[in-house]
Formats: structure tokens, C-alpha cells, sequence
């Protein structure tokens, strides 16, 4: 069992950054892949980017390429996502995941963390 606890969001302006963390439980943190997903009101949740259990492959939706950074500090157990030139339509909760593999993790997300709200104004 994982269990996943997001940190760090909150109210941005336009073209500002944030830094969301995401801290899990267990030994086995390194052995997992973790992303990023996010839900904005009346939509569906979609995924951001991953990052593999070893660091080495990362992989971003088209909508943050080139804006947003995803890192993970296995002796930390702890994932980040950093988020540059924030658009309003960024605006979302935002879901640390962790599946057995990348390919898991967009296929199925093993577990879910339970969100924290990002705002971008305008």
C-alpha cells in the first residue's frame, strides 16, 4: 500500500510558478513511476507528465512541454512538479499517481493521492 500526500498549491498569477510536492509512504518509492494528473471543474482528469521509478524517463502532456518539470528525490520519497509560465486554464486540482510502471501509470493509476487546488488568475 502507497499512500500519497500532495503539498504546495495555491493562488498564482498569470506567468507566475508553483511548485506542488507529493510525499509517499512505503519502501519500495523508487520501484514505482509517478505523474502528475489534474482535474479543472466540469472536466475530465487528464494527465500532466511521469517520471520513472529511476528518474531517467520523464514524459509530459503537450499542454505543459516546455512549462512544467517533473523531479523525484527517491531518498525524500517525495515527487515535484514545477510549473513555469502558468496560464488561468492551468487551473485545476492537481493528482500525484504512482503505478509499477510508466505504461501502468497511464493506462490504471494504482493509487491516487487527494489533491491540491491550483489557481491561476488572470
Amino acid at each position: 500500500q502507497v499512500q500519497l500526500v500532495e503539498s504546495g498549491g495555491g493562488l498564482v498569477q498569470a506567468g507566475g510558478s508553483l511548485r506542488v510536492s507529493c510525499a509517499a509512504s512505503g519502501r519500495t518509492f523508487s520501484s514505482y513511476a509517478m505523474g502528475w494528473f489534474r482535474q479543472a471543474p466540469g472536466k475530465e482528469r487528464e494527465f500532466v507528465a511521469l517520471i520513472s521509478g529511476g528518474g531517467g524517463n520523464r514524459y509530459y502532456a503537450d499542454s505543459g512541454k516546455g512549462r512544467f518539470t517533473i523531479s523525484r528525490d527517491n531518498a525524500k520519497n517525495t515527487v515535484y512538479l514545477r510549473m513555469d509560465s502558468l496560464k488561468p486554464e492551468d487551473t485545476a486540482v492537481y493528482y500525484c499517481a504512482a503505478s509499477p510502471s510508466s505504461a501502468s501509470l497511464l493506462r490504471d493509476v494504482r493509487y491516487w493521492g487527494q489533491g491540491t487546488q491550483v489557481t491561476v488568475s488572470s
